[in-house]
């Protein structure tokens, strides 16, 4: 895999195809979404006490607009989700599925997205408000 163990395989979102306005811009490059150092660590950490997991990013404010990581399955996706990546993840054995409301992708669909961690409390449904950190969304125009 290019670019690394820890960052996204661009393949196709969704479980069909989406409609053009919900995939990365054509000539983009980078894939949508890779993990920082810490983020993965935290996974492998998360994985190892909840089994396979899954991130889904919705539209919402407060919390909602925070990546959350729940155990895969836990979190029902449907046809107003979008499968932006299957992030592989040394140390984890599956991929992990990063899901985001089909409405903010279409906002954020020019960024390449970095899961990141930092202090602080994260949600409370989100797997790893218990450690004291938080999964976060870092983003950069996509090039």
């Amino acid at each position: 895999m290019s670019g690394g163990p820890d960052v996204a395989e661009p393949g196709p979102p969704g479980t069909t195809a989406p409609p053009a306005s919900l995939t990365p811009d054509a000539g983009t490059t980078a894939p949508p979404v890779s993990l920082t150092p810490a983020a993965a660590e935290l996974i492998r950490s998360l994985r190892g006490r909840h089994g396979p997991l899954m991130f889904h990013q919705s539209g919402g404010c407060c919390d909602g607009s925070a990546p959350m990581c729940f155990p895969a399955g836990e979190f029902r996706t449907g046809a107003s989700d979008v499968r932006l990546a299957a992030l592989e993840v040394e140390g984890v054995p599956e991929p992990v599925g990063f899901w985001m409301s089909a409405s903010q992708w279409e906002l954020w669909r020019h960024t390449t997205l970095t899961v990141d961690v930092v202090p602080g409390r994260g949600s409370g449904f989100s797997l790893e408000a218990p450690e004291g950190v938080r999964f976060l969304i870092r983003s950069d125009l996509a090039t």
